[in-house]
């Protein structure tokens, strides 16, 4: 029987804008690197569903984007699926499933049921796979495998068909421009998953403006020199307002001016905002879920309810845990070193060894954090070991809230 020590991980995947519109959830086991360790294991595979929808709530987490999940035979064959949202779910076939008349037919159920289909791995458009082209919705090409000729040439002949291609494992600047250039409408990959699409980026004044009013909050400065600031920055000030009448901040009264939204946040929500805000688009117009908000807000949260199974009661320590996950992307965000950034904000011991170091419990709760986001379950399982009350069930469970969490972020109250 397989291990159910299951870790349940996500990968982004962008759109053309760099927006984000999917996850991969990735199911590991502690046991090998990167290996979910379920084989044909049917039994193993049921389990890690139904915990990931029935009890984690994964559905929910999901927010407005929708869930790749890898399926094999077994699994596509399987009446489990059924069990699964259609319009949330996007079904992988994955390229070591034999193109069958049965597997043929069960795609093709599938589609009236209302699950899109994806076929994982391309990497050569061969003969066998027209029978399911002609069903599936979207086509994962493996990037990394091609060189630029052969990249084009498959890119060319799937072009001629009505799908979606999405570009796979994508490591670098240079493959990204490539398959932009070559029309894909979906990427995913390292490249994106550790946050570097916005590096190098130049602050904007709004940016410059968010560092002076975070450290006067951090400095516990009046409410009348913070709502001087942000009036003068208006794009903030939208911003602000606007998420604060989210419903991730769990207000409920309509927030009507900025002192009204400073006193009803209080300042560790405020401080929590101002960092979260650091992600957003400064104009105070466009999408506010980009996918750095997004790991930002879901690291921040993550790291916020683990410490509350760590260290029960502590509330400082909950606060500074979330700090450690907001702060430790901020210089990918503004696209320098650390050290410059801690001249305007002053961060507890604790956060600066955390984010420098990797050092202390918050440190080590940070590598876990990044390791679920790489889908890297071996050392996810040695991380989780060394950390007191945490298993793998509290970290799926801490996940999955934080990603609902984050999935609020920017949509308003009806």
């Amino acid at each position: 029987m397989a291990t159910e020590e299951i870790f349940i991980g996500r990968q982004p995947i962008l759109d053309r804008e760099h927006r984000l519109v999917a996850y991969e959830l990735l199911f590991r086991s502690g046991a090998v690197k990167n290996e979910a360790h379920i084989h044909d294991d049917l039994g193993a595979t049921a389990n890690v569903i139904n915990h990931a929808f029935a009890e984690l709530g994964i559905e929910q987490a999901l927010g407005p984007c929708k869930g790749f999940i890898n399926c094999d035979d077994s699994l596509l064959l399987s009446d489990m699926l059924e069990i699964l949202p259609p319009d949330k779910i996007v079904l992988e076939v994955l390229e070591t499933v034999a193109i069958t008349p049965g597997i043929i037919e069960r795609c093709r159920d599938l589609k009236t049921r209302g699950f899109t289909i994806a076929l994982d791995d391309f990497v050569s458009y061969e003969d066998k796979w027209l029978p399911l082209l002609d069903l599936i919705d979207i086509v994962k090409v493996d990037v990394l495998s091609m060189d630029v000729e052969q990249l084009t040439e498959v890119t060319r002949a799937l072009q001629r068909r009505p799908l979606t291609l999405l570009a796979e494992k994508v490591d670098s600047r240079e493959q990204a421009e490539m398959c932009h250039q070559l029309g894909y409408h979906l990427f995913q990959g390292y490249y994106f998953a550790k946050p570097v699409i916005i590096a190098g980026k130049k602050l904007s004044h709004s940016q410059l403006s968010l560092m002076r009013l975070l450290g006067l909050v951090l400095e516990d400065a009046e409410t009348r020199e913070i709502e001087g600031v942000l009036k003068h920055e208006p794009g903030l000030a939208i911003n602000l307002m606007r998420l604060t009448n989210s419903v991730a901040t769990g207000v409920r009264a309509r927030i009507t001016s900025l002192r009204h939204a400073i006193t009803v946040l209080g300042r560790t929500q405020l401080q929590r905002w101002l960092q979260l805000l650091l992600y957003t688009n400064p104009s105070g117009s466009g999408d506010v879920a980009g996918p750095l908000l997004q790991l930002a807000a879901t690291r921040g949260r993550f790291l916020e309810l683990l410490a509350a199974k760590v260290r029960p009661g502590v509330r400082e320590f909950e606060d500074q845990a979330f700090m450690t996950g907001i702060m430790s992307l901020i210089p990918t965000l503004m696209g320098m070193p650390l050290e410059e950034i801690l001249k305007s904000v002053h961060l507890s011991a604790d956060v600066q060894q955390a984010i420098e170091f990797k050092g202390g419990t918050l440190g080590g709760m940070l590598q876990l954090a990044e390791a679920l986001e790489q889908g890297d379950g071996e050392s996810c399982h040695a991380l989780t070991e060394r950390l007191p009350g945490a298993n793998h069930l509290v970290v799926n469970a801490c996940i999955t809230q934080a990603l609902a969490w984050a999935a609020n972020i920017g949509r308003e109250n009806a």
